[in-house]
């Protein structure tokens, strides 16, 4: 491989650490500082001089802090003479604000982007994002991975006698689609939709799932509402177990409390966000190796969408 540095941001720095050892390489040194008044500093403690640097950072929560010191670290890169910045952003924040859902909104994804570009990086590469236009809002190489490399894996092994794929709401039906292509299975839709005005939504169920065990796929698990009452729809209907897929893990509010008590029988995400707390329901499967061979093709100029083809 030619000669490159790999450097990491605070948001995770647990994943930067498995990426580098899957690449057999030690994380180049960058010193991040917090002033007083909240502003942050960073400085590059080695020479990246005519050199292809890779950043790893995911802006998830606090996802302003996480989006500044990305910025400022680019900056400090290319003002010390880097040959490319290549951004690994696992999580995309802002990703949801990707569209004019009402008048007068801004669309924060696209602002994310402009930003990045002026900062001066040469390529991002990031998972699953909310909305693949998002890749439009670039001038510059866009790398969009799928965490369903690695639940395809999982959901193999578990040997499914009955199973079948599902999409929490009407939004995730070309993801959901995609996935049950990958297994060779059927997929099922809820319908969520409020009868009355001030009455709480009602998860219609689009497909049979009576016997079944439902692979309930999206990729983003925030508050995990539509999640548990999409299980909850499902095992009313009977199905034999429900199993959400997440690839980021946003996990706010009382999220893991509603995973916990809810009827989903196991939630499996990546490591693209580090997890808050533990909960028993909840597995982790690590992306960090096909980041890595992400980074490694970048170098070796060969192709990144063969790994999906």
């Amino acid at each position: 491989m030619q000669d490159y540095k790999i450097f990491t941001g605070t948001a995770h720095p647990e994943f930067s650490q498995r990426v580098a050892k899957e690449l057999d390489i030690e994380l180049s040194q960058a010193e991040v500082t917090r002033f007083s008044d909240g502003e942050i500093g960073i400085r590059i403690c080695e020479s990246v001089r005519g050199k292809d640097v890779f950043v790893i950072q995911s802006t998830c929560a606090p996802a302003n802090d996480n989006l500044m010191e990305l910025l400022i670290m680019i900056d400090a890169l290319k003002r010390s003479s880097a040959k490319s910045i290549n951004i690994i952003m696992p999580y995309f924040g802002y990703a949801r604000q990707d569209r004019k859902a009402s008048p007068r909104v801004p669309i924060s994804a696209k602002l994310v982007a402009d930003l990045l570009q002026c900062a001066g990086i040469t390529r991002l590469v990031a998972m699953d994002l909310h909305a693949g236009q998002i890749q439009g809002f670039f001038d510059i190489p866009v790398d969009n991975l799928y965490g369903s490399i690695v639940f395809k894996e999982y959901i193999i092994s578990k040997n499914f006698k009955n199973p079948i794929v599902a999409s929490p709401d009407i939004g995730g039906v070309a993801r959901a689609r995609y996935f049950a292509k990958l297994l060779g299975l059927d997929i099922v839709i809820i319908d969520k939709r409020r009868e009355k005005a001030n009455e709480s939504e009602v998860m219609n169920v689009i497909g049979n799932v009576e016997g079944k065990d439902v692979i309930l796929i999206d990729d983003i698990i925030d508050t995990a509402g539509t999640m548990v009452k999409a299980a909850s729809a499902f095992k009313q209907k009977g199905a034999t177990s429900v199993i959400a897929l997440g690839t980021h893990a946003v996990f706010s509010g009382v999220a893991y409390d509603r995973i916990q008590t809810s009827e989903i029988d196991e939630v499996i995400v990546t490591d693209t966000i580090p997890l808050k707390q533990h909960c028993e329901k909840i597995k982790i499967l690590s992306v960090a190796p096909l980041f890595a061979e992400v980074i490694k093709r970048i170098n070796k100029d060969e192709s990144v969408n063969s790994l999906f083809a």
